[in-house]
């Protein structure tokens, strides 16, 4: 006799939901997202093999990133739609299909409950969640401007130090970072600012832009804020003021 086989899902009630959505409501022609918002993993993954591994918290999410979105989101009244899940379970600025969607390794330590082929069950229940949210917050109201609220660490393992204060991140709109990155230093000329550092945006490692901003024709950048800056509340504080006058400025919201 054959026996049916039901597949146990992947998040239980005990799990937090993929996808927290801030303001949602908000007509805002500017949308801010946050991917690495979260640092929760599935109690079925347990620690994903780590147990004993010293583990710096920018493996699990970008440090301050998601006060840092909040305080910007609330700061402008825009609406915000941030992902709960670490990315050491699945990146969602990597398309799903990727080999860095589950990273096999993070900044030098390799994740064993990560290794061999990806689970889609992440894919259908943290990524495809996120992105669909993504999508209905993008065309709930006419939108011109796409932020991605990023964090990023001083230094990885074995690489150079990295001198900037913040970085913003784009492809095709190079306008739109260039005009933030200079609201931003006419606040603050001391800061160490740039254009495409520390990353730069393609299809292979990205997401958010490729897949919705570009084709969308929004301005748009990501923004990557240095994590060492973002250690206190008045910290983020700070730093959500600088970002929110800055992109007060930019034509889109004028």
């Amino acid at each position: 006799m054959k026996t049916e086989l039901r597949q146990k899902k992947l998040l239980g009630d005990q799990d937090p939901e993929p996808v927290t959505f801030v303001n949602a409501s908000s007509s805002s022609p500017l949308f801010l997202v946050c991917e690495h918002a979260g640092s929760a993993i599935p109690h079925d993954l347990g620690d994903l093999g780590l147990t004993g591994t010293a583990m710096e918290p920018h493996r699990y999410t970008d440090i301050g990133a998601e006060p840092l979105a909040r305080a910007i989101a609330e700061h402008l009244k825009a609406p915000l739609v941030l992902q709960r899940y670490s990315r050491l379970v699945i990146d969602c600025n990597r398309p799903p299909q990727s080999s860095e969607a589950v990273p096999a390794q993070q900044d030098g330590i390799v994740i064993p409950g990560n290794l061999g082929l990806p689970d889609d069950t992440r894919i259908t229940e943290i990524f495809t969640p996120f992105d669909t949210a993504i999508e209905q917050g993008l065309t709930r109201s006419p939108r011109k401007l796409a932020i991605s609220v990023h964090s990023f660490t001083p230094r990885l393992v074995g690489g150079p130090q990295r001198p900037w204060h913040c970085g913003f991140l784009s492809r095709r709109d190079t306008t739109t970072a260039q005009r933030l990155m200079q609201a931003v230093a006419d606040q603050d000329a001391a800061l160490v600012l740039a254009v495409n550092e520390p990353y730069q945006i393609d299809d292979e490692t990205d997401w958010f832009i490729p897949a919705h901003a570009e084709p969308m024709g929004l301005a748009h950048t990501l923004i990557e804020v240095r994590n060492d800056l973002l250690a206190t509340p008045s910290d983020v504080a700070h730093w959500a003021g600088i970002l929110s006058r800055a992109i007060l400025k930019l034509p889109e919201l004028q």
